[in-house]
């Protein structure tokens, strides 16, 4: 059996690096977060060159607006939430087992990496893996690996700005923890002032203390405490267990009303959606952009292309094709992007076969045709379940799967019908109510065979009231030229016309 073994993930200023995550130009820049209503805002949470600048907590705006260049963002909850989310579900690609310790503020998972050595290899490699993954999200994180659950959390708000990675050795976790500030522990006023009045300034002397005359003074919640710092605490691990959704959502600062700058920043929360895509080696098969407009209300628009894509530009181009074509009706304030994931496209070509097109270059030509002519006159046309003459609709096109293409083949060969547009008007002569002869392009024809009428009517409780008598028709000119054709007629007005060929 494995023993324990624990990989605990820390994000301080988590509200900062939710907001700056999506925000690549303001990662150089000192910010803060501010939280609460004006005027009555406080700076709630900062990133380094912040801390370094002089930035305090609970500074109002006018503290914050004496800085020179500090810029000041408002806090969202759905930036948090949806960072979050990615960082569970970026943990859960290296263990299925993972607990949410999250405190307001800070980000914090522990993932039971126990037995997971023939796949990701030593402690200190998997680590450094994660580290690595969970920094391309956009986050900075330290990581403490240790066979107790709240060693290594302990370990994790410990480490030093230069060190984001450490591993407790078994058995050993006392002495790492000893040189750790007592502030790790979160403890209250009062537990503060008691121990700043003892002289106790690190876990190693508060690991010291004496266990019954420490309960004595300070009830349980001293046992808790010195449990902390002796790396000895048991916990009962709770795992959640993430759904895994590609979504992505930022709040703007100002309300935008270019296409270009609002793209700026869709392409920032598309490099996330095919990083996360790619981990799971899927591709994003359709987006759907939500806009919150300015006002109250949303706008959606959702593209999907012919083949799933991790291509970005692609992804830009079609984007910003239907956005031009479908623009919102007011300034944007706020973007929510969604995805659905599917399967990377694998095609296989002979050595000596000619190279193929790129299908992307077709999903960008048929998005400029969509936006000169309209999303319903482009596509492919399938016919309504109806009698009614000219039934059909435009629907996207779509790659069948092989199965179907196989099923569809035909397996004899069929006439094919030729309708015109219009139908051509003509004079049709009767013989025992049977068409005998008719015109057609300046030519006589005379019927051989007439099979018919094949009557349609319906919907007349539609304006669009449509009644036809149909004859399919085997016809004659003087010079023997042979005509087959389809030719209706409508009582309602008594016209003829010939409304298709065979070929």
């Amino acid at each position: 059996m494995n023993e324990e073994l624990y990989a605990c993930v820390r994000a301080a200023e988590f509200p900062a690096q939710a907001s700056l995550r999506l925000r690549p130009e303001l990662r150089q820049r000192a910010c803060v977060v501010m939280e609460g209503l004006p005027p009555l805002e406080q700076v709630c949470a900062r990133n380094e060159l912040a801390r370094r600048l002089g930035a305090e907590y609970g500074m109002t705006r006018v503290e914050v607006e004496t800085f020179p260049n500090l810029a000041a963002l408002a806090r969202s909850q759905d930036q948090e939430a949806a960072a979050r989310a990615v960082l569970l579900e970026c943990a859960g690609s290296f263990s299925p087992r993972v607990e949410d310790s999250s405190e307001d503020g800070i980000f914090c998972c522990v993932l039971d990496i126990a037995g997971t050595e023939k796949l990701f290899g030593p402690p200190e490699r998997l680590a450094r893996t994660l580290l690595d993954r969970i920094a391309r999200l956009g986050i900075a994180a330290s990581i403490a690996v240790s066979r107790n659950f709240h060693a290594a959390a302990v370990m994790a708000a410990g480490l030093a700005p230069g060190q984001p990675i450490g591993v407790i050795p078994a058995g050993q976790e006392r002495e790492v923890l000893a040189p750790i500030s007592l502030s790790v522990l979160n403890l209250t006023e009062e537990q503060a002032d008691t121990f700043a009045s003892w002289g106790i300034s690190t876990l190693g002397m508060l690991a010291a203390l004496p266990g019954k005359e420490l309960i004595a003074r300070l009830g349980q919640e001293g046992q808790r405490l010195r449990q902390l710092a002796r790396g000895e605490r048991p916990h009962l691990f709770q795992p959640v267990e993430p759904p895994f959704a590609l979504a992505e959502r930022m709040e703007l600062d100002a309300p935008v009303e270019l296409l270009d700058s609002l793209l700026f920043v869709v392409a920032a929360m598309l490099d996330q959606l095919i990083l996360r895509a790619q981990a799971r080696i899927l591709a994003l098969a359709e987006v759907t952009v939500t806009l919150k407009l300015d006002g109250g209300g949303t706008y959606a628009r959702t593209v999907r292309p012919a083949l799933p894509s991790n291509e970005k530009q692609l992804w830009i181009k079609l984007l910003h094709l239907d956005l031009e074509a479908h623009p919102p009706s007011a300034a944007i304030v706020g973007i929510a992007l969604t995805a659905e994931p599917g399967k990377t496209g694998k095609v296989q070509l002979g050595l000596f076969s000619p190279e193929l097109p790129e299908p992307s270059r077709l999903d960008v030509t048929l998005a400029r045709i969509r936006a000169l002519v309209g999303d319903g006159n482009c596509g492919r046309a399938v016919l309504e379940d109806t009698h009614a003459p000219d039934a059909f609709r435009m629907e996207p096109f779509a790659l069948p799967s092989s199965e179907r293409r196989a099923d569809a083949a035909p397996s004899h060969a069929r006439l094919a019908m030729r309708r015109l547009r219009p139908a051509v008007r003509t004079f049709v002569a009767m013989d025992r109510e049977r068409p005998a002869s008719f015109a057609f392009q300046d030519r006589r024809y005379t019927v051989e065979h007439a099979y018919g009428p094949w009557a349609s009517s319906g919907e007349w409780w539609n304006q669009s009231l449509w009644c036809m008598e149909e004859w399919d028709v085997v016809a004659r000119a003087q010079d023997g030229s042979l005509l087959c054709c389809s030719i209706a007629h409508d009582p309602a007005c008594d016209r003829w016309e010939v409304a298709a060929l065979y070929d």
